[in-house]
């Protein structure tokens, strides 16, 4: 394999994160403008430990949150989100927007006061696509296409 295609596929692989990332963003930002809203609970918070054997790097560890509600219907949805920086304590109220076709999948606890969960992957993808115009203007560059 040639530098031009690792560069083309370390920078599609960049664009491909950020897409994802992206893609909650707007999920996050969709749920917020359109979405039902219910009153939940923090039920869970632990801290969350990845060996780092698949990518080589060292463990790390990181905070998980849990927050439980119930839709307008009864039903009682258990879902995971990043509230940001200081998170919160079991039992702590939240406000959640959901979708109420979808609840399981498509639940957050952004809005007023935690904005973790519209910053930390709006970030991520920031850092992504930035990480993706590299080797993709590269290969652009080496191509003679600009």
């Amino acid at each position: 394999m040639g530098i031009e295609a690792l560069f083309l596929l370390v920078g599609l692989l960049a664009l491909a994160v950020s897409g994802h990332f992206a893609r909650r963003v707007l999920m996050v930002l969709v749920l917020l403008g359109g979405g039902r809203r219910a009153e939940g609970r923090c039920v869970d918070r632990r801290t969350v430990t990845t060996s780092g054997v698949a990518s080589g790097n060292a463990p790390s560890s990181h905070p998980e949150f849990v927050f439980t509600f119930r839709t307008e219907d009864g039903t009682a949805v258990e879902f995971k989100d990043r509230p940001g920086m200081f998170g919160y304590e079991v039992g702590a109220p939240v406000r959640v927007s959901y979708d109420p076709k979808s609840p399981r999948k498509r639940a957050t606890i952004a809005g007023p006061g935690t904005w973790g969960p519209v910053y930390v992957p709006a970030l991520i993808c920031l850092g992504a696509a930035l990480f993706a115009a590299v080797p993709l203007l590269a290969v652009a560059a080496a191509e003679g296409l600009f």
